[in-house]
């Protein structure tokens, strides 16, 4: 009795450890070695694991003639914290190194996901705030629209706080997002000022899309968990179209009152201007992870990684091989460089290539494709191209990370068999219990 017991509370303890880390973006694929490496460490053999969109299951059977011991955990979503993630990351890679014992991380894990964020609401809006404004300085914006652009992120950041409270489901609430960003741009454009709002829209999108898990859906069809990789393409899409549907609202509204925005080019050629859109790079990048909580030694890896992936697509982006292509190599050398550097900053590569990521996402194609909708023209080529961009940033970072593997001599068998590079999880060396 006291055998199996203490079977339960492994598994247990794994599918707690796998909850924060697939609530938190992590592929199924980290999901179920994560999982795994809990329940070895604790001196458990024989289990496997199946990970869906909104289930966790574990099965331990330990010969064939007896039961098989279950356990199911329906993931309970709650905002990203990085923080958390870190911090859940260094209590597992210490239970599997031998540092602390399995009811020694089952206290940590329960500390770590009771205990409330680590920093201010207020501030989290800030750094909402400067996301917005560091997109719209990529964009070639001068200093009144990277203002514009945040005022516009923190009123959206107002409405996702605010809707979920009254059980908003997310594609309204990502729709309502996308209108109160345009609605921003729409004022500004009303008034006399010389600027472009169109630039504020752009950023205002780009926010709202980083939260959507396209790379975690990219990842998981690679490794094979077609069935959670379906689940998360419906929801990204889905809450694709609510941004779409809300800017496309507030373009609609700006066309009944008479208000035209114009179509955004994005910056300037010449060294300076380049210079400024690296730099408002890193800031959106930092500025994201610093909203989602992580560390501060984790903003100076982001903002690095974030500055090389624009200085990247800038480069190839002014040859002849097009936007996707050029964001495709801008993200392969996002996803190199991160899986190399996040060990020196002691944070999994998640928490670094998902922030440095959001500069490069597509939401100038997403605004340019729905200008031209509103104009009553084919849009649908920008759309089209909006979503292979997004595609090519996810696949982009997957082999950026494998093309940097041969370089990371910590890689074990159970992580080439089963997930390929890892974006969180603990690293250990291989042992004969991995065949």
């Amino acid at each position: 009795m006291t055998e199996r017991r203490e079977v339960y509370e492994t598994l247990d303890l794994a599918l707690r450890v796998g909850e924060v880390l697939l609530s938190s973006g992590a592929s199924a694929a980290d999901v179920t070695t994560a999982m795994l490496d809990v329940a070895r460490a604790c001196g458990v053999r024989n289990v496997s694991a199946d990970v869906t969109f909104v289930d966790l299951t574990l099965r331990h059977q330990p010969s064939s003639d007896e039961p098989a011991a279950i356990q199911v955990r329906t993931v309970k979503w709650r905002p990203v914290d990085y923080a958390d993630l870190i911090e859940l990351d260094e209590t597992v890679s210490d239970l599997v190194a031998g540092g602390i014992t399995r009811a020694q991380a089952r206290d940590e894990v329960a500390r770590i996901v009771s205990t409330g964020h680590s920093r201010r609401r207020w501030a989290v809006t800030l750094g909402w705030g400067v996301m917005g404004a560091g997109i719209a300085l990529t964009l070639g914006g001068g200093p009144l629209v990277c203002l514009l652009a945040f005022v516009a992120a923190c009123a959206i950041d107002g409405t996702q706080l605010l809707l979920p409270r009254h059980r908003i489901p997310a594609f309204y609430q990502q729709a309502a997002g996308g209108f109160v960003a345009t609605v921003v741009a729409v004022g500004a454009s009303a008034t006399e000022l010389e600027l472009n709002p169109s630039r504020v829209i752009t950023a205002g999108i780009v926010m709202l899309l980083a939260g959507i898990g396209i790379m975690g859906a990219t990842q998981d069809a690679l490794n094979g968990f077609p069935v959670t990789a379906s689940a998360r393409l419906i929801d990204a899409l889905l809450n694709t179209t609510g941004i779409i549907a809300g800017v496309g609202a507030g373009l609609t509204l700006g066309e009944l009152l008479g208000v035209g925005l114009t179509n955004v080019t994005a910056g300037e050629a010449g060294l300076a201007a380049a210079g400024i859109t690296v730099v408002g790079a890193a800031l959106a990048a930092a500025a994201f992870a610093f909203a989602s909580y992580a560390p501060g030694r984790a903003l100076v890896a982001v903002g690095l990684v974030g500055a090389i992936g624009q200085a990247v697509l800038l480069a190839v982006n002014t040859s002849e091989v097009g936007r996707t292509w050029a964001s495709a190599v801008a993200a392969v050398s996002i996803g190199a460089v991160c899986y190399l550097v996040a060990g020196t900053f002691r944070v999994p590569p998640l928490v670094v290539v998902v922030p440095a990521l959001v500069p490069l996402l597509p939401g100038l194609d997403i605004y340019r494709g729905l200008a031209l909708l509103a104009e009553g023209k084919d849009g649908v080529l920008q759309l089209a191209s909006a979503m292979a961009t997004a595609l090519a940033l996810a696949a982009g970072v997957i082999l950026g990370q494998y093309l940097a593997r041969p370089l990371k001599r910590e890689a074990h068998r159970l992580e080439a068999r089963l997930s390929g590079p890892r974006m969180v999880g603990a690293s250990r060396p291989p042992t004969d219990n991995d065949t």
